[in-house]
């Protein structure tokens, strides 16, 4: 009998510990993964850059594509933690970002370019 009453109580505990986790993770309404994929377009024409130093807002862990269109080739920077570089070629590309990870800002800028194209603003 002590036996049965020490297996319902432990089945008991770890079940409410498993409803905890599952609830904490369901709660937060921080997880970007379960966001659309955020995407951003670039056009890169002769000496001119679209976007040009603006705001873009991404929620935290949301999937990031940049759609590059270019008349020349170039490289795109972005300073997150890990940095992460992408080359695009002339043409039409597209750049998969790893999701921010952690709440701020993160800037993107074209090497070829030494100009800031955006700011990710991660929440």
């Amino acid at each position: 009998m002590r036996r049965l009453v020490a297996a319902v109580a432990v089945s008991l505990i770890g079940a409410l510990a498993l409803t905890a986790c599952g609830s904490d993770t369901s709660s937060s309404g921080q997880d970007g993964a379960d966001q659309p994929v955020k995407k951003i377009a670039i056009t890169f024409t002769g000496s001119d850059v679209t976007p040009s130093g603006t705001d873009i807002d991404v929620e935290v862990g949301q999937a990031i594509e940049l759609d590059v269109t270019a008349d020349k080739p170039g490289e795109i920077h972005v300073h997150s933690t890990p940095e992460q570089e992408f080359e695009y070629d002339a043409g039409s590309s597209t750049l998969d970002l790893k999701p921010i990870e952690a709440p701020g800002r993160v800037t993107v800028e074209s090497h070829t370019f030494e100009k800031t194209l955006f700011i990710l603003v991660a929440r």
